[in-house]
């Protein structure tokens, strides 16, 4: 294990997308753990801070409004920075399918911006957010660091482009930036864009859970355990220039997720697959595992949480807060 022992107090700290799902998990976890910690927010003219609205944490965080596409407003947020966790994009598949362009311009272009005002910055050190997607089907399993990428969908080739960005940034100019690649991320948050609260809303207040396509198989890991996985990152000088799986190594599919949520809820509903959600045929991945031997080598990383009760505690914290979700609405 080649982790060097951190001391996060009072380290200044950047997390761009910190609104979002992961995002606001890991300013929590940073606030925690006494670093200084800055929020770069999409600006919005409701003045939200997404997920960061209701956390306990928001008085302790200096919120940066502004947008990746333009690197003026990354500039003010970014001075004086030792670590920048920048998670910021745009994700959801589905509606890569309608609006590619602005994949392109928020992942790829806004990424560039990024790791240029790092640069010129003198930012110590860059966690960059890839994603378990850019493998597309896997030619074999479990699927290493080495695996060919594959642009299945708009928004899987953005990210391959970003992550490309990060390489050659370390490569042409020596940004010590270092890339995670989490498989498919889960817990208490996460929007109805996700399929697990998408099962969890239906299970709890519908007649029947109506999904895409049950068979393809994922690797699940709940939210603390991939947020350790960034901490860790930033803390392993090995990691530096290299790409870093955070995955369980076990693959469940959608259908037997389903089928796991009715269980814990004690509830017997059908669970059907619907034609408006499923993706185009050739765009379909149909399975993704983890081999994360380089994170427990590199990281000192593994899984702490079992799939069974990470799905556990997000079921719970889903039913507690129902009026966040639009129940019947397929949210793209």
């Amino acid at each position: 294990m080649s982790v060097r022992s951190a001391n996060w107090t009072n380290r200044k700290v950047l997390v761009t997308g910190a609104g979002g799902f992961i995002g606001s998990h890991l300013v929590e976890r940073l606030v925690e753990l006494g670093a200084r910690t800055r929020a770069f927010i999409r600006y919005n003219s409701a003045n939200s801070w997404g997920c960061l609205d209701e956390s306990d944490v928001k008085d302790d965080v200096e919120v940066f409004p502004g947008d990746l596409r333009d690197r003026d407003s990354l500039r003010p947020a970014m001075k004086g920075v030792d670590v920048l966790f920048h998670l910021g994009a745009l994700i959801a598949i589905p509606y890569s399918y309608r609006a590619p362009a602005s994949y392109l311009h928020t992942n790829v272009e806004g990424s560039l911006n990024v790791f240029q005002t790092a640069l010129d910055s003198g930012v110590g050190r860059v966690v960059h957010t890839s994603t378990s997607e850019v493998y597309g089907t896997a030619r074999y399993c479990p699927i290493d660091e080495e695996h060919p990428l594959q642009g299945w969908s708009p928004y899987s080739a953005s990210k391959i482009a970003a992550d490309k960005l990060a390489e050659a940034f370390h490569r042409s100019f020596g940004l010590p930036v270092a890339t995670i690649r989490p498989f498919n991320t889960f817990g208490p948050r996460q929007s109805a864009r996700a399929v697990i609260p998408t099962i969890v809303t239906q299970a709890l207040a519908a007649k029947e859970i109506r999904l895409g396509s049950l068979t393809p198989r994922r690797d699940f890991n709940f939210v603390a355990d991939t947020v350790e996985g960034f901490i860790r990152m930033a803390d392993s000088n090995p990691a530096v220039g290299e790409v870093i799986n955070i995955g369980s190594g076990r693959d469940i599919s959608i259908g037997e997720v389903a089928g796991s949520v009715l269980k814990i809820l004690k509830k017997d509903v059908p669970i059907n697959s619907e034609n408006a959600r499923v993706r185009p045929t050739a765009s379909e991945v149909a399975q993704l595992c983890a081999e994360n031997g380089k994170a427990k080598s590199l990281l000192g990383w593994e899984p702490r949480f079992s799939f069974e009760a990470g799905l556990a505690c997000t079921i719970e914290w889903v039913e507690r807060n129902m009026a966040r979700y639009r129940i019947g609405t397929y949210a793209i």
